[in-house]
């Protein structure tokens, strides 16, 4: 019984804490904040950065070529 006792305050205790509680809700409201941004950045400037880079990759090709070609 005694078992039992110490499992049922030691439940109690933690049940009473509430330091994580406002280390949860930071994160959540982080995360509001963060998921809208994100998908936003996906869906509309993933498009624009990805064809920034393979510009400046085809560039980049293009200069080793003629380089390479003796240009």
């Amino acid at each position: 019984m005694s078992h039992l006792s110490a499992v049922r305050r030691l439940i109690n205790k933690l049940h009473r804490d509430e330091r994580g509680a406002v280390s949860l809700e930071t994160i959540l409201i982080i995360g509001a904040i963060a998921l809208p941004i994100l998908i936003f950045v996906v869906r509309y400037g993933w498009p624009r950065v990805r064809n920034y880079f393979y510009k400046g990759m085809t560039d980049l090709e293009q200069s080793s070529d003629k380089v390479s070609n003796g240009q």
